[in-house]
């Protein structure tokens, strides 16, 4: 039950922002929280995951604040953040060998992240009465949930 639940947050978290989730399961992964080894995810304990993914992380919290920046729901912004949260929660899944499971639940998460998140953003940007402060909020909301989710908090 703790895997679905995991899982399904860090999914959560790859529809609020879709490096952050994979970033943060590597990192877990590099430190031992998430034992890979010996799976096919073997790859997400590499430093060089972990560095190349933590690189695309901090690009996407800049690019996020451009206003240019397109929507999450259009399908290729989706489809990134399904990927990115199906590997997410392949990773946190493969700790109990439920990789499907993992995979499955964070689609599910990156779902509803993607949708819930743009709702909320938006609601935050009408409160704030600017959508930088909101995406802001946004980021933290997402790494603390990451944090929590990959075990590393």
């Amino acid at each position: 039950m703790t895997i679905v639940f995991l899982s399904l947050l860090i999914g959560l978290v790859a529809g609020l922002r879709a490096m952050t989730a994979p970033t943060l399961a590597s990192w877990a992964a590099y430190a031992g929280v998430l034992p890979v080894a010996g799976t096919w995810l073997g790859f997400m304990a590499s430093p060089w995951t972990v560095g190349i993914l933590s690189l695309l992380a901090l690009a996407e919290f800049i690019t996020d604040l451009l206003p240019s920046t397109p929507s999450r729901t259009v399908p290729v912004q989706l489809s990134g953040r399904l990927v990115t949260g199906s590997l997410a929660g392949a990773t946190v899944g493969a700790s109990s060998g439920m990789i499907l499971v993992g995979c499955l639940c964070s689609l599910v998460g990156a779902a509803l992240g993607t949708y819930g998140g743009a709702l909320a953003r938006e609601w935050l940007a009408r409160s704030f009465r600017s959508d930088p402060p909101a995406a802001v909020l946004e980021d933290a909301i997402a790494v603390l949930l990451g944090l929590c989710a990959a075990g590393l908090l």
